[in-house]
């Protein structure tokens, strides 16, 4: 199975492009990449509990079918890559119950995300956890249980692509598919040790939702590295015709973007919370590992300075927008509510009643953008973290009511979701570990349309940082893994 000059191991940490140029030398074919996705999958399953569903056979076939392209010449970016989307994003065949409890039957066509992964040569090995319909920065729930984080299985991945973010660092898929309306890609990607990219609102089709949580949420690619988040950003990025948000195409290519040196950059360190319903305070071990991230950033030659966007009034935009998706989601696809959580069924009957604060909280993105884009007169870049505390144990939240669960929320991940409200890109980077050997992260945030400058900066961090090199105890070798399984 192995390529010339790789182990089974080498081969699961190899990367996205690493790999899809192993395929299309013939060095290895899709098949055993695909049978080392699913044989790590099962090995970890029973612990990381990643998965919402595995396409064993189907996974198989496609890879055999990919394999016959090759040898006639096909040429795709992500040729014979296992790869993995969250489970709120459609795929023919599967099922889509977004962490719900329930029946739910198969969709009949693909989503605009799957289209374009397998238009990619990508081979789509399953569909991962995620709490339900994504509010919680935590991926447990009734349905499926607790997915665990490979760094540590006593804590959280984060949330709500918790289960794409724990694939991805375990090695069971090099990159993978999360969706961020609060900070969804970034929460888990900060804590397991990531790259986790929310794009600009729009940049890749929702398809067939047409505007997901009235604007909030952002489909962003999870990766090691940057150079594999901007490849999968190139293969899901474009628009189709209907979709409500457009934005103007890059220039080039992301990867190209992600390798050019992007120059002496004046960068804004900010610290302070932007905006906080419930107690929330910086842990000390977050900051010192934010710190870190700016004296590199400053080391490399940057002009780091202390300064705070003004956020004012943000919340009035979110939270409305937030709660009523909830409830629009589950009237389109939940046929049973009945059975969802009691936090979930309270939180849908609240939405609802927001609902005639919709056309405000929308009308006051433009001048809130004016507002915090103030900041990049003075400033290229923010830099910020991206959560307030390391990873939680998991359970956190078991137990609790509505109001105690979104305290807990709150004092963890308050950094997050103002990006959303305005539509702009950041990219989680990986800022190193705690003493307790738990994964915290650091947000590299723009202004619309910078993901190339987003990701120019962070390769160049990585390139000083080195953080692909580390890896999980779960998942970080074949003798784990047999202990696992």
């Amino acid at each position: 199975m192995d390529a010339p000059g790789t182990t089974t191991d080498a081969l699961a940490f190899a990367g996205a492009g690493t790999l899809a140029a192993l395929v299309a030398a013939g060095d290895v074919s899709a098949r055993e990449l695909v049978e080392l996705s699913l044989a790590r999958i099962d090995a970890t399953q029973p612990l990381l509990n990643a998965f919402r569903c595995v396409r064993h056979d189907a996974a198989l076939r496609e890879a055999d079918a990919i394999d016959c392209a090759r040898r006639h010449g096909e040429s795709l970016p992500l040729l014979g890559v296992p790869v993995a989307i969250k489970d709120d994003m459609d795929l023919a065949g599967e099922a889509t119950p977004f962490g719900c409890d329930g029946d739910f039957a198969p969709r009949t066509a693909d989503g605009e995300v799957a289209r374009r992964l397998r238009a990619a040569g990508a081979i789509i090995v399953g569909k991962t956890t995620t709490p339900e319909l994504g509010q919680w920065p935590f991926t447990e729930g009734p349905a499926f249980g607790a997915t665990r984080n490979p760094w540590a299985p006593g804590h959280t991945p984060g949330g709500s692509s918790g289960g794409s973010a724990a694939a991805v660092a375990a090695g069971l898929v090099p990159v993978a598919v999360g969706s961020d309306g609060a900070g969804s890609v970034r929460i888990p990607a900060a804590w397991t040790h990531l790259v986790g990219v929310k794009p600009q609102r729009g940049r890749i089709s929702p398809w067939p939702e047409h505007d997901p949580f009235h604007g909030l949420t952002c489909i962003g690619p999870l990766a090691r590295t940057t150079l594999d988040a901007a490849l999968l950003l190139d293969v899901l990025a474009g628009s189709r015709p209907g979709d409500l948000h457009r934005p103007p195409a890059p220039g080039e290519p992301y990867v190209r973007a992600a390798q050019r040196d992007p120059g002496r950059l004046r960068i804004a360190l900010s610290l302070r919370i932007p905006f906080s319903a419930a107690p929330a305070r910086l842990d000390a071990a977050v900051r010192s590992r934010v710190l870190w991230i700016a004296g590199v950033l400053a080391d490399l030659g940057h002009d780091v300075e202390i300064a705070d966007p003004t956020y004012g009034l943000i919340g009035a935009s979110f939270i409305p927008r937030a709660m009523n998706g909830l409830g629009v989601w589950a009237d389109d696809r939940v046929e049973q509510p009945e059975r969802l959580d009691e936090r979930t069924r309270h939180a849908i009957a609240v939405g609802r009643r927001l609902r005639p604060l919709l056309g405000a909280a929308r009308a006051l993105e433009r001048p809130l953008r004016r507002q915090v884009g103030r900041i990049f007169r003075d400033f290229d870049v923010v830099l910020a973290p991206t959560t307030a505390t390391p990873p939680p144990a998991i359970g956190a939240i078991d137990g609790l009511g509505g109001w105690a669960t979104d305290k807990v929320m709150v004092a963890a991940c308050p950094y997050a979701w103002p990006w959303n409200v305005l539509g702009w890109p950041a990219v989680n980077v990986p800022a190193g570990l705690t003493d307790e050997g738990l994964p915290v992260g650091a947000q590299l945030l723009g202004r619309d349309g910078s993901e190339p400058l987003l990701f120019a900066l962070a390769t160049q961090l990585e390139a000083v940082e080195g953080w692909a090199e580390l890896q999980p105890p779960v998942g970080a070798s074949s003798s784990a893994l047999r202990v696992v399984a």
